[in-house]
């Protein structure tokens, strides 16, 4: 058993890189609801309703599609420190950046697969304009009403060429928990959930087949209700938006999900966890065999194979993939 040491808050923000700004802006905004909150460069700031920061979403102009930063949100300033001591000794940080608009003192590093990750403590709370202010003031913004309007960014699955190695560092360096994972029966570990707090994952890592490292799996909102995903396939049907499989019920970590497709080429989890809390302090990793995985989802058709071979950026024509289809897909 790992106990969590909660020097990690939460997952704070992510950024996505996309090669079609406009298409995939109008997408976050009329498709998914967020509202936008700001401009710099080539990058949009974009907030789901109910983030108390300033932001959940920087959206960047990239010639390819693609994850940018992910940031993770500190406990506290001396949580900050002692996790940058740590950092500093591992050859994986960067060092201190100015850090985006509404935060504070910012510690850049990477995960050991290359995935360019932050940390920081001080933020400033949204303060909404009277058109957005809320009628309960236990509440960030008011509900946009705008498509599906998700509630707040939820998770980040990563690709990884070695999920074992790039989640202990996550473990040991952040202080995650891992909950449930798979293992194949070479022995393994092909994907892991981990979790900072009592929300069941914040962060997820599969297995890269194409062995490439820094790749995306998808970036994934949840929404307020289970409801809300089965009105948003109709509201992607009726944008055009590409939905590649969904809705279904995961087995594992139980989340009820809608897998799309953004204009810019990067996936997109509509999911509704809410009810999977953990609360346990001596929860143990709940282990997911090759067999098991093989009987599909809880529910709902059988996973097509994209699910395992799309990433971003794009493995280009002609690249090799890993062949084989180890069972079902994760989440």
């Amino acid at each position: 058993m790992t106990a969590l040491r909660h020097d990690v808050a939460h997952l704070g923000h992510a950024e996505l890189f996309t090669p079609t700004p406009e298409q995939s802006l109008s997408f976050f905004v009329d498709v998914l609801g967020l509202t936008e909150t700001g401009r710099a460069g080539d990058s949009v700031y974009l907030r789901t309703w109910d983030d108390y920061e300033q932001f959940s979403l920087k959206l960047t102009a990239r010639d390819q599609a693609g994850l940018g930063v992910t940031a993770v949100r500190a406990a506290s300033q001396d949580a900050l420190e002692r996790t940058v001591k740590h950092l500093e000794g591992t050859g994986l940080g960067e060092g201190w950046t100015d850090g985006e608009p509404g935060i504070g003192p910012t510690y850049a590093f990477r995960d050991p697969d290359g995935h360019p990750m932050r940390l920081y403590w001080e933020s400033e709370w949204y303060q909404p304009p009277p058109e957005l202010a809320p009628a309960l003031k236990n509440q960030a913004q008011a509900y946009p009403g705008r498509g599906i309007s998700v509630r707040r960014l939820d998770h980040v699955n990563y690709l990884a060429a070695d999920v074992t190695e790039t989640t202990d560092f996550i473990i040991s360096q952040l202080g995650a928990r891992a909950t449930e994972q798979i293992m194949l029966d070479s022995g393994v570990i092909s994907a892991r959930w981990l979790h900072f707090a009592s929300k069941s994952y914040d962060l997820v890592y599969t297995e890269d087949w194409t062995g490439r490292r820094g790749r995306l799996h998808h970036l994934a909102f949840a929404t307020d209700t289970r409801e809300d995903i089965l009105r948003g396939a109709d509201i992607c049907l009726d944008h055009g938006v590409f939905i590649e499989t969904g809705p279904h019920k995961h087995a594992i970590q139980q989340t009820f999900f809608l897998y799309v497709y953004e204009p810019g080429g990067n996936r997109i989890e509509l999911c509704n966890p809410v009810a999977r809390l953990i609360f346990a302090p001596d929860w143990e990793t709940v282990t997911w065999t090759e067999a098991e995985r093989a009987k599909g989802q809880a529910w709902g058709l059988k996973t097509i194979g994209s699910f395992h071979t799309h990433g971003t950026p794009p493995v280009e024509p002609g690249e090799p993939v890993k062949p084989g289809e180890p069972g079902e897909p994760v989440t």
